[in-house]
């Protein structure tokens, strides 16, 4: 696989009471702004818990410096001004906005990925290497653990490392992953725990590093979404 574009990662947090707001202005206004400016939106995604207002999403471009070219070129776009203008006469609807750049990896399954008839679960999950051992924790994933997860049913939608210049670039893996439901998650995730195969790959690996190949504290987090009712990807 070889995919050489630019993908990034955007977070907002709505103000109280605003995330509906939000989401309308980007069902009705956002993403067609985008398309019309170049941008191809993944999939768009809150939390399945989330009292921090969040909205999740993926965009794509052929690289950075069409990125940066595209998003100066919506935000003087006279439409997505009057839409801004009008949709926070009462307040901000987005009271911060986090991004990072990503690519995906080799063993990484081919963007855009296709949707299912019937919205699945979502989990981003991110993973942080111990010290030196990033290259060793793709490898196993490449060898070992995508094929694995396929075994339990579990659809791999994206594996991806932060670009050169993002802070954690030298020790992060971000992967997205899609099931049928929750409970078809927490049943994937038992039988893959408990398979000999995986656990063989996981010691042997371990092995090698003289140690597990994740930090030992915070090293693995899991975040469950749900798509929302405007995203390509469901």
């Amino acid at each position: 696989m070889n995919d050489k574009r630019c993908y990034e990662l955007r977070i907002y947090t709505a103000g109280e009471g605003k995330l509906d707001a939000l989401n309308a202005r980007f069902r009705n206004h956002t993403l067609g702004l985008f398309k019309k400016h170049g941008m191809t939106s993944v999939g768009y995604w809150t939390p399945l818990e989330n009292p921090e207002r969040k909205l999740y999403y993926v965009l794509s471009y052929p690289n950075r410096e069409f990125r940066n070219a595209a998003f100066k070129a919506f935000g003087a776009d006279p439409e997505w001004q009057a839409v801004f203008k009008e949709s926070e006469k009462d307040g901000r609807l987005a009271v911060k906005v986090e991004s990072q750049f990503l690519h995906t990896l080799d063993f990484s399954p081919k963007l855009p990925a296709k949707s299912a008839r019937q919205p699945r679960a979502f989990e981003l999950r991110t993973y942080y290497a111990s010290p030196g051992n990033l290259a060793r924790l793709q490898s196993r994933f490449r060898q070992h653990t995508v094929k694995l997860f396929e075994k339990h049913k579990m659809t791999n939608i994206a594996y991806w490392e932060l670009d050169p210049d993002q802070k954690g670039a030298d020790n992060t893996l971000v992967y997205l992953m899609a099931y049928p439901s929750e409970a078809a998650r927490k049943a994937s995730w038992d039988t893959f725990r408990t398979d000999p195969a995986w656990q063989a790959a996981r010691e042997a690996s371990e092995k090698e590093a003289g140690g597990v190949l994740t930090l030992k504290e915070n090293g693995v987090v899991s975040l469950l979404l749900t798509p929302t009712d405007y995203s390509p990807l469901v």
